[in-house]
């Protein structure tokens, strides 16, 4: 219980901590935010900043911190102290710098940000990945909810494939308003309810093992490397830990939603509490998870081996919470974790694509042109995924590998726009070569072979896979040095103000 409570503390005291002082490195002033100097009805307006938050929680608190946490404390008690420092020193910096920059440049996404700051080469590297990630999101945050809603939670209730394909069906029905309608008339007005019904699901969990806490393991200190051996299936810390809890440490995927809300802030002044404090609320979110993962596998050890996350999270819901109605609302809840990221992933991709093609979305029928086609294809995804049997494996072990990418992606950005500055990057650098050798070794060492249900990858020993992901890391971060001391140098570069397509022809390409 100790290292919980400890993992807690990190948590809030890096946001008044660490958190001001990477609010204080960017510098929020009082310029007008695209909501007040570029409004356009749809996706630049203002929103009040309470609404705002909730929507930034809702964006990026997916489904990961809940089942991701729930199969990441597996690894043991030092997943307590690994979350809230990855999420204080690496997710919540991401998180931050993904919205502010955007904030300062007209709120467009990274793939656009990566044209004016890492140069047009990379920046179609960064669109081609980012847009297959979203897809993905789109697809297994479709079937994730419908799997939730078609698994027994009341005794006596039972699987019904038509429940799973009806649900999937109201739920993509969802996104796709979600994605076309202007931000206010359906995400700025249903968010409140789902925020609320996030913070009960989270509350009945705590509350429910509230008085078994003291069963949580702590760190050994007697032997410290038992710590990082914990796995029951011997699965390495490194690279697995940051893969399989991707939101609650940091996320690729948050850097497509700070955009959004970027659009919709009136004031810099509230960056560090929309994007940074949002980015720990969803690591308190998943304590708690990882806090009823751990309780769950204690009482019942046959499901650390073989059983789904949806299977461990149903059954931690039942036992923690008998009373049927009350379990039932903590389901809704987590349900509500998935289908408010792929909505809103759907409708990145939108304006990501929108960007890059200058197809203006002011236009109904502009809106409907790149809507439709992305829809379609997620369908497609959607229904393959389910006719195979190991569909959605597949597309969950590429879509966190993939999310991993876009992390580095944003921090890439965010690197070269401090180093443009003369700010200190290091506090970008660090995080994105770190995820950097993450990526690299998880894409060089995983493999059927090494990993039972992963992915095609490499497939190269261990140790091998190690030295190669920290010379590439190395070399990514020198390369990002570079690039931000150039654009430093340049002449008439205003690394705050967007250029235009044109503009940015006349910098320095990526070297």
């Amino acid at each position: 219980m100790i290292t919980f409570l400890i993992g807690i503390a990190i948590l809030i005291g890096g946001y008044f901590t660490y958190g001001k002082f990477v609010e204080h490195v960017f510098g929020p002033d009082e310029r007008k935010t695209p909501a007040l100097e570029q409004p356009d009805g749809v996706d630049r307006l203002p929103l009040p900043h309470w609404k705002n938050m909730l929507i930034q929680l809702l964006n990026i608190a997916g489904i990961g911190p809940v089942i991701g946490v729930i199969l990441g404390i597996k690894f043991g008690a030092i997943v307590f102290i690994l979350l809230p420092l990855g999420n204080v020193l690496g997710g919540a910096v991401h998180d931050y710098f993904s919205g502010m920059i955007s904030m300062r440049n007209n709120g467009y996404n990274v793939p656009a940000l990566s044209r004016k700051f890492l140069g047009k080469g990379p920046a179609k590297v960064v669109m081609a990945l980012i847009s297959i990630a979203l897809i993905l999101v789109g697809a297994v945050f479709t079937n994730t909810p419908a799997a939730l809603v078609n698994t027994p939670i009341i005794a006596g209730s039972a699987v019904s494939p038509t429940l799973f394909w009806i649900a999937v069906g109201v739920i993509f029905a969802y996104y796709f308003a979600s994605t076309f309608f202007p931000i206010d008339k359906i995400i700025g007005r249903i968010y409140p309810v789902f925020g609320a019904l996030l913070i009960l699901a989270s509350l009945g969990i705590l509350i429910g093992i509230a008085p078994q806490l003291n069963v949580l393991d702590n760190i050994n200190f007697n032997d410290f490397a038992s710590n990082f051996t914990q796995h029951p299936a011997h699965q390495p810390i490194i690279p697995m830990l940051f893969v399989t809890i991707a939101c609650g440490i940091i996320s690729g995927f948050h850097s497509t939603q700070s955009p959004l809300v970027a659009r919709t802030e009136v004031t810099e002044k509230t960056g560090r509490q929309t994007f940074y404090g949002m980015m720990i609320i969803e690591g308190l979110i998943g304590m708690i998870w990882a806090a009823g993962g751990m309780f769950i596998y204690k009482q019942m050890p046959e499901l650390i081996t073989g059983a789904s996350g949806v299977k461990v999270l149903s059954t931690l819901v039942s036992t923690v919470i008998p009373f049927a109605p009350i379990s039932v609302l903590v389901v809704v809840g987590v349900i509500v974790l998935a289908i408010t990221s792929g909505d809103t992933s759907l409708r990145s991709l939108r304006l990501t694509i929108a960007e890059l093609t200058g197809l203006e979305q002011t236009s109904v029928k502009n809106r409907l042109i790149l809507t439709v086609p992305m829809f379609a294809l997620c369908a497609v995804i959607i229904f393959w995924s389910n006719l195979n049997p190991e569909g959605f494996n597949i597309l969950w072990n590429y879509f966190s590998w993939s999310n991993q990418l876009m992390a580095v992606c944003s921090l890439c950005v965010a690197t070269v726009y401090l180093r443009s500055k003369r700010k200190n990057f290091w506090i970008a650098l660090i995080p994105c070569m770190f995820m950097t050798f993450i990526t690299c070794d998880y894409i060089l060492w995983v493999s059927p072979e090494n990993l039972k249900g992963a992915p095609l990858g490499f497939g190269l020993d261990y140790k091998t896979a190690l030295v190669l992901a920290i010379h590439d890391a190395a070399i990514l971060g020198f390369l990002l040095c570079v690039r931000g001391k150039k654009l430093s140098e340049m002449p008439g570069y205003n690394a705050d103000k967007w250029n235009s397509a044109l503009d940015m022809d006349k910098f320095p390409k990526a070297q």
